[in-house]
């Protein structure tokens, strides 16, 4: 059974999404009154050292585009001075220090705000530094009270390019569109103030102390165990350039002349809070010798004794009921708000953690029929389902953690050994059977939990041990035999009559050697990890041609037995190494060429990882099938994307940004 456009226009109220893809609708800027700003203080240190003479910018991120430049708020005022550029600026006084009056207006009381302090001396005997740049995330703007003070300096520019890296082309171009799940993705980026419980509202809240400009080696909210040694490293090299004569000496030339927009290729960036947003887009490279610039004298400790993989910054959580026991392909989700759902296979259970690593509950979501879980899905109305592996049903709770199927959960269907699960364009639930070599079918919407398919399930002799499973925005289900004798992906094209079987296809080759996960892009191309043959990625057009090369596949990059992977915002696509790279994760780009470099993205917090999921910020989250249980979120290191992965089937945004 079909769900027609109407009801899911009445429904779309509900949709973090914003429905911006429905039929008839179009994009609109979201409509705020400007709220006035309360007065700021800080200061602005190069190092240890304060710099005087700094012109001190407040902006707001940008919502009406991406690569737009961000808005500047400070107005013509006793304290203010106007650049060339229309822009206004206070000026850092003795000891570093400024003060910004509440004479200025945000776009809306939403609006994420942030500091970028450039130039002045920050006297070491070496005059006026252009080439300093420096910036420090605020949140929202209605979260400000005079009570915020802000230490500008290396550590919070390392903290800021990386969390808001993924709307950030430079220090000054930070922008999203202006769809609700654009400005939910933004402000779990940037919020960077305590609430008064202590817990963290942003990404960059999670990576530092505003008031004190110091990296953090736990998270706020204690269960994440934070890389300050490399915040701290980077944050050196940054100061080695913003404590020098300027741009033509020897550690800045060096700094811009490695950290390039493209990695390898591209422009140098004009400052050191530039340079950083460009090392957070491309952490795999020139990693030893961005290291080698590490002065000898360190103003932030501590620092990493040797040059690491990669400069990717990677927070590993715990708790919150994470058992680490998981193997499936579909092991994690992001749900519309950025809150991260994992099943726990040993333990029956649901963990919830929100979007900055916090376990939602102090204990994990049980019952509703949870019986060795081993996928989880978002449907468009925030409800996660996972399919339960022994139990042979499928459980359903609300976003809030509610239940709402019962003991023993949905049943029949032909469920039998369910693995991966999938929510298609009309918002039915789809489920690889491993064992029943079969699919089964289920209401998301009308009628909850009712079974579509029959008894049987929806079978056929193409189907050998499906495992992973993703939906394109035709809704067609696509699969991976991972047991065939003869490696394949499947594709079954739905009924028009409700309870009727699928039309399947058969597709081969493209390097296809044991498939396990599946995951569809934005162009509709299917891609499926190939766990035979050492490890690879094949991708096949959404007409089934191969487009990856047979044999062989996409290879390198640090792919090694990969089982999940995800794709993000701009058509990459992400794997989770399960084998000899364990404590690794992979990128390739959307035309299969690696990213990474031949060690993937490294995290000591990543034992064997399985799962694997972007989220709306651009954080690339991993589950470990390990006892204790870790999750690690690479922050900043991908482009956002729309979440639920639901919301992107259902209004064609799939694999696209917000």
């Amino acid at each position: 059974m079909r769900i027609s456009w109407t009801i899911v226009l009445i429904l779309c109220p509900l949709l973090v999404s914003g429905c911006s893809g429905i039929p008839g609708t179009a994009p609109t800027e979201t409509q705020s009154s400007p709220v006035r700003g309360a007065a700021l203080q800080g200061k602005v240190r190069g190092g240890q050292q304060p710099i005087v003479g700094a012109r001190v910018y407040l902006y707001a991120a940008n919502t009406t585009g991406y690569g737009n430049a961000s808005i500047s708020l400070l107005a013509s005022t006793a304290g203010t001075t106007e650049d060339g550029n229309g822009n206004y600026y206070v000026t850092t006084l003795a000891q570093g220090a400024f003060s910004i009056s509440g004479d200025y207006s945000c776009p809306s009381s939403n609006s994420q705000v942030y500091l970028y302090a450039v130039g002045g001396n920050p006297g070491l005997g070496e005059g006026t530094n252009s080439a300093a740049g420096l910036m420090a995330a605020l949140g929202t703007c209605n979260s400000l009270s005079t009570g915020t003070y802000a230490v500008i300096n290396e550590v919070s520019t390392v903290a800021t390019a990386y969390a808001i890296a993924g709307f950030a082309t430079d220090a000054t171009h930070v922008s999203s569109s202006s769809f609700p799940l654009a400005e939910q993705g933004i402000a779990n980026a940037m919020g960077a103030i305590l609430t008064t419980t202590g817990a963290a509202t942003g990404t960059v809240a999670n990576l530092e102390i505003l008031s004190r400009g110091v990296a953090l080696a736990t998270t706020p909210a204690g269960n994440g165990i934070v890389p300050q040694a490399e915040i701290d490293t980077l944050a050196d090299i940054l100061a080695a350039c913003v404590n020098s004569s300027g741009p033509s000496s020897t550690p800045c030339s060096m700094l811009f002349s490695t950290a390039l927009s493209g990695g390898t290729t591209g422009s140098q960036p004009p400052d050191t809070a530039t340079a950083a947003i460009y090392i957070a887009h491309n952490p795999g490279a020139n990693v030893a010798t961005l290291f080698s610039l590490l002065p000898p004298d360190l103003a932030f400790q501590p620092t990493l004794g040797s040059a690491p993989n990669d400069f990717t910054i990677a927070i590993t959580y715990s708790g919150g009921g994470l058992d680490g026991t998981g193997f499936s392909p579909e092991g994690i989700a992001v749900d519309g708000s950025g809150n991260v759902w994992v099943p726990n296979y040993s333990s029956s259970s649901i963990t919830e953690l929100n979007s900055n690593g916090a376990p939602m509950t102090g204990t994990p979501y049980t019952g509703a029929g949870l019986d060795n879980p081993t996928s989880i899905a978002i449907d468009i109305y925030g409800n996660a389902w996972a399919a339960n592996y022994y139990g042979d049903d499928v459980s359903e709770f609300n976003s809030s953690g509610q239940k709402i199927s019962n003991p023993p959960g949905w049943i029949g269907g032909g469920l039998n050994e369910p693995y991966g699960i999938t929510i298609d364009n009309v918002g039915h639930a789809w489920i690889a059977n491993f064992g029943g070599n079969s699919l089964s079918e289920f209401s998301s919407s009308l009628s909850f939990g009712l079974a579509i398919s029959p008894s049987s399930g929806f079978g056929s002799d193409t189907l050998v041990g499906p495992a992973g499973i993703a939906s394109d925005t035709s809704g067609n289900v696509w699969t991976a035999n991972y047991t065939a004798a003869t490696s394949s992906l499947v594709e079954a094209v739905p009924s028009t009559v409700a309870g009727q079987p699928p039309a399947f296809s058969l597709f081969t080759g493209g390097g296809l050697n044991a498939p396990y996960g599946v995951a569809i892009d934005g162009s509709g191309n299917v891609w499926a990890t190939n766990q035979g043959g050492g490890g690879s990625l094949s991708e096949f057009s959404s007409s089934g041609t191969a487009i990856s090369p047979d044999p062989g596949g996409f290879s390198g990059g640090g792919v090694d037995d990969p089982y999940g992977l995800a794709v993000d915002g701009a058509g990459n696509v992400w794997t989770a190494n399960y084998g000899g790279n364990s404590n690794s994760i992979s990128e390739f780009n959307s035309s299969g060429a690696p990213v990474s470099g031949s060690n993937g993205y490294a995290s000591g917090g990543l034992i064997e990882p399985y799962g694997v999921a972007a989220d709306g910020s651009g954080n690339v989250w991993v589950a470990s099938d390990n006892t204790s249980g870790p999750l690690t979120e690479f922050v900043g290191v991908a482009t956002p994307v729309v979440t639920p992965i639901a919301a992107g089937v259902a209004y064609g945004e799939l694999g696209t940004k917000p």
